[in-house]
């Protein structure tokens, strides 16, 4: 009625590689959107198998059973009203594409592919697919594709250049992800093509700030194109070793938002929507320039030519005026500082709630009364409430041993108890001096032996403990300590999960205030203000005389603050370290002098080469930024890379600065 429509955008539940569980779930969704009436219902990327399937992706297995879930949701649809457009990997020609079935009335009338395939950071897709750009050809028959049919085999088309007519109602065209991206996407031409609604399937993982980006994307699109946009992505079904999916959907109308999914992390729903296509028609019978851009881009990118001129005469800008924040990863104000750390919180808490989904398991988490274990503490708790599972699930595990300090191992049983976890306390002194003996060591000599030991039969403990509980061990290390390669090898440095892998030490601080902010945990606020105000420590030395913490990590490894503004313009930019000597002076110039700094940045770049071998084999953990150490995804280094390259330059600024 007066060119009103209505679209459904459906993230099912989701078992990865599980195809037969995922089309009972697509069709119980497509149930649900009939009844309501939709006449355009889509998924996600890939939503048959799951975007996160890796490697699984080139097994036979996998898309025979994928086309044989394609045939059976064709069929399914013969007596119902509504196009569904579906995510699901398509082999074709000898090649596997990233595509989108368009099915209706109990038949494929064509099939979507993806054009532009991201291949940076967490993505690497052009491992098992290729470019819509690649197709042998512009249509194929349902056999071709392996999809079985009873009895037509017909032709259908297939690529990036797609329009759909239903009836006289609507055009619709279909891009997938990483095109909406790209700087000129296949949206434009389909739109420019005819297509009043383009429908996206994508699996956009979360991080900081991405949901706001995406949407300004998802709004812009829909501005510049006169068009619908109905955007739907893989929602916290997805896995969650390396990143985690939030399940965004949108509607955006020329520019306007029509509806979008309200939870920051969600999965198994349909996003309702209507959207008023009289509006599209209207606008683009108004403005002349959508009908002229039709004709402009025809051959136009044959007809550029690049002009020289003459280059500026003026002095190159030295950065006065360019301000460089101290702590890049924090925001400077307190409501978006508290808004990121939420976000992060959730997308931490949703990580781990799929992970003990899965594993059916408790959470188990060795507890030290500093301040990332304590931040993982305060992740299970909240998993576990997610899960309507008991507090007392939580299994917190307090190991004492020559460094724990009084402070820290009160803080430990006062926050255990203030969560309703299930507190065990298991001292570990006698059993590191009897490895010392077992190892020929004196046990006097306070070494990286005498230290280590400690932190391993600590690791030893929990995985055992966790045995013996049906128990998940999640690690309590952040992204500064991977960096630096601060943690023992085989101890800290593994766990079954890890929520922290991709915080950074000074944020973790803020992380913890964030929830005291939020009142999330009323009854552990004064004892995590304490746990706040305790020193970095390890606590693998003995305290001192008045039983203080005697270790403190920053004077030995240096300032996380230094160490993670290098880290950040490192990994995000790929700065030289003369460009971040230069940036960390400007930033730090009231706080360290230049040799400090030089000192700093040379162990950083030497730990950070140096101990690459221990993020070679890191455990699970989400992405949660801009910045990740994952060997699975953002940043994959040999063990043995020299530093030399970098150290050489660190030296040259030395040179440079003594003259």
């Amino acid at each position: 009625m007066f060119d009103f429509y209505r679209t459904a955008a459906c993230v099912p539940e989701l078992k990865i590689g599980d195809v037969a569980y995922n089309k009972e779930k697509i069709l119980e969704k497509l149930e649900t959107a009939y009844s309501y009436n939709a006449g355009i219902i889509a998924f996600p990327e890939l939503a048959l198998t799951g975007y996160t399937c890796q490697d699984l992706f080139l097994q036979t297995a996998l898309i025979d059973a994928v086309n044989t879930a394609v045939a059976e949701i064709a069929a399914g649809t013969a007596e119902h009203d509504g196009v569904v457009i579906l995510g699901a990997p398509v082999r074709f020609s000898g090649q596997l594409y990233n595509g989108a079935y368009v099915i209706g009335n109990g038949r494929i009338y064509g099939v979507s592919i993806k054009t532009f395939l991201p291949e940076y950071n967490e993505f690497y897709e052009k491992r098992w697919f290729s470019s819509a750009e690649e197709l042998p050809k512009k249509e194929a028959l349902l056999s071709e594709l392996g999809i079985g049919t009873d009895g037509e085999d017909y032709t259908v088309p297939i690529g990036n250049h797609l329009v759909y007519q239903a009836g006289n109602k609507i055009h619709f065209g279909v891009e997938i992800c990483e095109d909406l991206w790209s700087p000129v996407s296949p949206s434009t031409f389909l739109s420019l093509g005819g297509a009043e609604m383009i429908v996206n399937l994508s699996a956009s993982n979360e991080t900081i700030a991405k949901r706001e980006y995406r949407r300004n994307l998802v709004k812009s699109a829909s501005a510049s194109n006169l068009c619908e946009y109905l955007y739907v992505s893989a929602g916290a079904g997805e896995s969650t070793q390396d990143l985690i999916f939030s399940g965004h959907s949108m509607l955006f109308e020329n520019g306007v938002m029509i509806n979008e999914n309200k939870d920051f992390i969600a999965s198994d729903y349909i996003m309702l929507a209507d959207c008023d296509l009289g509006k599209i028609k209207s606008d683009r019978m108004k403005y002349k320039n959508f009908k002229d851009t039709a004709s402009y881009v025809r051959n136009r990118l044959e007809d550029i030519v690049t002009v020289p001129v003459p280059e500026p005469q003026i002095p190159t800008s030295d950065g006065q005026y360019y301000i460089i924040p101290k702590h890049p990863f924090i925001p400077a104000s307190k409501t978006k500082r508290l808004k990121r750390c939420n976000d992060i919180f959730d997308m931490q808490v949703g990580g781990l709630v799929k992970r003990l989904s899965v594993t059916d398991s408790k959470p188990v988490v060795g507890v030290s009364g500093g301040m990332d274990s304590t931040l993982t503490l305060l992740v299970c708790a909240k998993a576990l409430k997610k899960l309507k599972r008991p507090a007392s699930d939580l299994i917190a595990v307090t190991m004492p041993a020559f460094g724990t300090s009084d402070r820290t191992y009160n803080n430990s049983l006062i926050l255990m108890k203030s969560l309703g976890a299930t507190t065990v306390t298991i001292p570990i002194k006698d059993a590191c001096i009897q490895h010392f003996k077992d190892i020929g060591h004196d046990g006097e000599k306070q070494d990286i032996t005498y230290e280590n030991t400690q932190a391993r039969e600590r690791t030893q403990v929990l995985m055992d403990y966790a045995n013996m509980v049906n128990g998940l061990v999640v690690g309590t290390g952040d992204l500064s300590e991977l960096a630096l390669g601060w943690c023992t090898y085989n101890a800290d440095q593994m766990s079954m999960y890890g929520v922290n892998a991709s915080i950074p030490k000074t944020l973790v601080r803020w992380m913890i205030d964030s929830i005291i902010e939020n009142n999330i945990f009323p009854d552990s606020t004064v004892v995590l203000r304490d746990i706040l105000d305790t020193p970095i420590s390890p606590e693998l030395l003995p305290p001192d005389e008045s039983g203080n913490i005697s270790q403190k990590t920053e004077d030995r490894v240096g300032p996380y603050e230094l160490h993670d503004f290098f880290l950040y313009y490192m990994m995000r930019y790929g700065f030289s370290p003369k460009k971040i000597y230069f940036m960390v002076q400007k930033a730090f110039s009231d706080s360290y002098d230049k040799e400090t700094i030089l000192k700093w940045m040379e162990i950083f770049y030497r730990r950070f080469f140096t101990q690459q071998f221990k993020r070679s084999c890191m455990p699970d953990g989400v992405k949660v930024g801009s910045v990740c150490l994952s060997p699975r995804g953002d940043w994959r280094m040999p063990s043995d890379a020299s530093a030399e390259l970098w150290l050489k330059e660190i030296e040259e600024i030395r040179t440079e600065e003594q003259k």
